[in-house]
């Protein structure tokens, strides 16, 4: 034991002064057991507060292992050897828990137990510090059963079933909560064991006692199944279950708090629904796009030859046409399917609005003509800025110039207006066809909703294009209404933006760049439908193309006659597109420029092909003008061919 001395012998120099002044503040601290163990764990030196704490003398209790202190199943589960070991290999241990004191009284203490190390590194003991917080721990006890009585004896609330069990699981309370949920009254159920919730096959498992034993061993127990009510009817449970304990720890019963999740369940199942039908969507899309590429290849192969027959003309047209509307269809499944997964990505950037409108009129005219439409455009704002992704803006007119062309019958008017009001730019796209019932104005924007249709559905469609409008209006920030003063009466779409300034220095673009001059071009897809018309296509705009339908064709060609562009579907199946990449560059010294060929078109798939070394990404189907652009911006030297 320290000694105590009053003070130092004369002539000491001040740090051995300092030295007893510490010995003698450490002895006389009331509230805190502090003394050192030697390696083993026994008991070295001992001060007031630890004879205060713990009932031991000095000469009691010096000498003695530290275990002394631990309750016998402590001792028996070796926790005292555990603290000496956690403190010996990280320097320091803390806990909280029951101790005893030399009367076989316990008390709740905080204990820190520091590991001491001699000059030379190696372990000369730990020092022990012992805070006696009994006292705090039954005021924190008492407040905390007192707010837990409360919530549980709060007989009003009926959302949650909310009762107790006794040790062993027999129900000892009952709320209104309970019995709403349940069904059963508190006379009919008290007294019962908690397992009569639980459908035959979970009682057979013996969950309802797993359940008490977790909660038990833990604390708590959370689950959500299948129970059972008064009726035998099943619902969707949100079940916790807590141990609840006396101010001396002793186990005393169960807290089960109940709540009904068969309503939420149902929504997380429609949801998850939702989220595998517009998966399926998604990869419908990407399988059409590869029969639609030879399609729109062969198209463009007759559009750049002469045909002498009216009648093949007009198929020729006909089909043209047509590929463009099922092109729509098959980008509205991708796009849907990728805005619902918060996939897509949006540019911004200035956008004269009246030049999209134009293109998308431009673009629209075909079909409005094989219908015999007229589309007239009023401006009254010019230049109309906006702030957006050009594309996705693009597509908004077009969803909405092709929904009114579709469903105005022959003949029809449609007209277009371009103003603005207050800080909005508007565009509104009316018709003079059948116009909306007045109850199907507020869903018609909806996933898969239409307009009243016959039987036979002449329209067609598949109710995305206004739900897709209307998501991509809301992502730049703007607002879509639809109006209708009844069936007979036409319809009006109306989209407001946020206007914005113009840019400094607008320049135009070109509309069609130049033909470049004849090059070699490899085409490697594994749809060979696909590969002949683009090769034939390419020949068409006078280029020297040959094909490839597998990988390893694809190289053979080229150690035969290195071409100057190699276009690549990222789809074969004997070596992906990327790989084949890879190995084109490891092997030539001077490879072709490679083009990517895939169905894909999200930023993130354009940044998977740049990284794996394609100098351009191209969607299927292409069209001619693609196919020049791409060319154009490949070789910018080249000069129009004959």
């Amino acid at each position: 034991m320290w000694r105590n001395t009053s003070k130092p012998p004369a002539g000491l120099p001040d740090w051995q002064h300092d030295n007893a002044l510490f010995r003698r503040l450490v002895e006389d601290v009331p509230d805190y057991g502090i003394f050192l163990l030697d390696p083993d764990g026994i008991v070295r030196t001992w001060n007031a507060g630890a004879e205060n704490i713990k009932g031991y003398s000095a000469g009691e209790i010096i000498g003695r292992h530290f275990s002394a202190f631990y309750l016998p199943e402590q001792i028996e589960a070796h926790w005292p050897d555990h603290e000496l070991r956690v403190a010996r290999e990280t320097g320091r241990f803390e806990d909280e828990g029951w101790r005893v004191r030399k009367d076989g009284t316990q008390f709740w203490a905080n204990v820190v137990i520091s590991r001491i190390l001699g000059d030379d590194g190696h372990l000369v003991g730990f020092s022990k510090i012992t805070r006696d917080l009994t006292a705090k721990r039954k005021q924190d006890e008492l407040l905390r059963r007192s707010e837990e009585r409360f919530r549980l004896l709060v007989e009003g609330v009926r959302d949650y079933a909310i009762f107790m069990l006794d040790p062993d699981g027999n129900i000892a309370s009952w709320n209104a909560g309970a019995q709403q949920a349940k069904g059963y009254s508190a006379e009919e159920i008290i007294g019962r064991h908690f397992s009569v919730f639980y459908p035959p096959e979970v009682i057979a498992s013996g969950w309802p006692e797993r359940e008490l034993q977790i909660a038990l061993e833990q604390g708590r127990v959370e689950d959500e199944s299948w129970r059972l009510r008064k009726d035998g009817s099943r619902f969707w449970a949100n079940v916790v279950i807590t141990a609840l304990r006396d101010d001396s720890g002793r186990h005393i019963g169960f807290a089960k708090v109940t709540r009904d999740m068969s309503e939420k369940r149902r929504v997380l199942a429609l949801e998850d629904e939702g989220r595998r039908i517009t998966t399926f969507l998604a990869m419908l899309g990407h399988e059409l796009r590869n029969p639609l590429a030879p399609i729109s290849n062969a198209v463009s192969i007759m559009q750049l030859e002469p045909l002498a027959s009216e009648r093949l003309r007009m198929c020729r047209d006909v089909i043209a046409r047509q590929v463009v509307q099922m092109t729509r269809l098959v980008d509205d499944l991708l796009d849907v399917g990728r805005i619902t997964a918060g996939k897509i990505h949006l540019e911004s950037a200035a956008v004269e609005l009246g030049g999209v409108i134009d293109e998308a009129i431009e673009a629209m005219d075909p079909f409005a003509r094989s219908r015999e439409h007229t589309i007239r455009f009023g401006r009254e704002v010019s230049p109309a800025w906006v702030r957006g992704d050009r594309a996705r803006l693009l597509q908004i007119v077009s969803n909405l110039l092709n929904n009114a062309v579709k469903f105005t019958g022959r003949g029809g008017r449609i007209d277009v207006h371009l103003r603005r009001v207050d800080d909005k730019i508007e565009v509104a796209v009316r018709d003079n066809g059948p116009g909306i019932a007045e109850h199907r104005l507020a869903d018609i924007f909806n996933l898969f909703v239409q307009g009243d249709q016959d039987t036979a559905r002449t329209q067609g469609g598949l109710g995305l294009g206004l739900s897709l409008v209307q998501q991509l209006v809301t992502l730049h920030g703007g607002e879509v209404s639809a109006y209708s003063a009844g069936l007979g009466k036409g319809a009006e779409f109306v989209v407001r933006l946020p206007a914005t300034a113009a840019p400094s220095g607008v320049t135009r673009d070109a509309a069609h760049p130049s033909l470049p001059r004849a090059r070699h071009v490899l085409v490697v897809d594994d749809n060979q439908d696909a590969a002949d018309t683009l090769a034939a296509l390419l020949q068409g705009l006078g280029f020297h193309a040959q094909t490839a339908y597998d990988a390893r064709g694809a190289l053979a060609a080229l150690r035969v006659l290195m071409p100057d562009v190699a276009f690549l579907d990222i789809g074969l199946p004997d070596m992906d597109g990327a790989t084949l990449a890879q190995r084109i560059r490891e092997e030539f010294p001077e490879p072709p420029a490679l083009v990517a060929l895939t169905g894909y078109g999200q930023p993130s798939d354009r940044e998977q092909t740049r990284q794996a070394g394609f100098v351009d990404h191209l969607v299927k189907p292409l069209s001619a003008d693609m196919l020049i652009k791409a060319m154009a911006q490949l070789f910018p030297g080249d000069t129009q061919v004959a």
